[in-house]
């Protein structure tokens, strides 16, 4: 209603006279930074586009490995060929990411494609991969049983050199021969200044508590796949699964884009972090409840369980604020795209 109510006043100053629209000038909105709010973001647009190609790959694998545990393809009771399915996926799915990542430099006007689509084949994986291998160099000198044997990783590392990385870079190589993404609206060459804010409406505020309300929908679903992957105990209703991560994402990019529609309001053009952050903020909240979670498992004095839990966790949470900022990112991107392109701009 708020929009349509803008979008109405701001297309009724091309039919004002000189002295109307002087006078309408001077009131504040987001028709004001028409000129701006599709500025490339100053800092780091590479990384934001790695981040969100890594997002896309981690969301499309999340849903088919849930779908195929739906359809029971892959059961929980044998966790082997879980975790092997759910690589899978994830190694296929490196087309997506490296096709969003650089068909979202390219708009950004980034001309180094060939190093954004190398960080994004190597950047996540790559983290995962050294954060695995030091725990497993830790677990083989402790003799222990749950260490994995060199085969095994040497097959782990072929997967991803050989099938993951050709994959990215397909996808970035037919992501950056696509025409261009148009906006509704052109840049100035001078980026206009922002103006202060109440505390209340303080960017820094919203990013960090706006990522309450996703985790809210997911908190009961939450605590049983908690209990599955740390207690073993086996999960099967994957149909719920499905719709609670749909729910998930519904929510972030909704509260993103009511979130952005705010900061717009305020003549705030630098939205493209500020989405991105904002719905990510749910992966802090997951990490947060983590520590609440980790005396349930009455765990044992040895540094060495801190260190697996912990770890693991921090990759889960870091993987959950990949998937959400790139949820809220993309909804904010269509979002903007689509209320500038309806006003008329002189």
């Amino acid at each position: 209603r708020n929009l349509r109510r803008d979008i109405a006043g701001y297309n009724a100053l091309s039919t004002m006279t000189d002295e109307e629209r002087e006078e309408a000038a001077e009131e504040s909105g987001w028709k004001l930074i028409h000129a701006d709010v599709f500025r490339p973001p100053s800092q780091y647009p590479m990384l934001l586009c790695v981040f969100v190609g890594s997002g896309v790959q981690l969301a499309m694998a999340t849903f088919a490995s849930i779908i195929f545990g739906a359809l029971g393809f892959l059961s929980p009771a044998r966790r082997g060929s879980f975790l092997t399915g759910i690589l899978v996926f994830y190694i296929l799915c490196g087309f997506f990411a490296g096709y969003f990542s650089s068909r979202l430099y390219k708009s950004l006007r980034g001309r180094q494609w060939q190093l954004c689509t190398m960080v994004t084949a190597l950047f996540f994986p790559g983290v995962c991969f050294a954060m695995f291998t030091l725990f497993n160099i830790i677990l083989a000198f402790m003799k222990s049983s749950g260490s994995t044997p060199f085969l095994d990783m040497v097959l782990l590392v072929f997967m991803w050199c050989g099938v993951s990385v050709p994959l990215v870079f397909g996808g970035s190589y037919v992501g950056y021969k696509q025409a261009n993404i148009t906006f509704p609206t052109v840049t100035s060459s001078v980026s206009r200044q922002i103006p202060e804010v109440p505390i209340y409406m303080d960017p820094k505020i919203a990013m960090f508590g706006a990522g309450v309300a996703p985790f809210a929908a997911a908190y009961v679903e939450l605590f049983f796949i908690m209990t599955s992957l740390w207690m073993d105990q086996f999960y099967y209703v994957f149909g719920f699964t499905l719709i609670v991560f749909l729910i998930l994402l519904i929510t972030c990019s909704e509260v993103t884009m009511l979130l952005c529609y705010f900061q717009l309001c305020t003549e705030n053009h630098r939205w493209w972090w500020y989405s991105f952050v904002t719905s990510g903020s749910t992966g802090f909240y997951l990490f947060l409840f983590s520590w609440g979670w980790f005396k349930q498992l009455e765990p044992s004095g040895m540094m060495i369980t801190y260190m697996l839990y912990f770890g693991y966790m921090s990759l889960i949470s870091f993987a959950t604020f990949l998937v959400t900022g790139m949820c809220g990112f993309l909804s904010c991107f269509w979002f903007t795209r689509k209320i500038f392109g309806t006003i008329k701009v002189d």
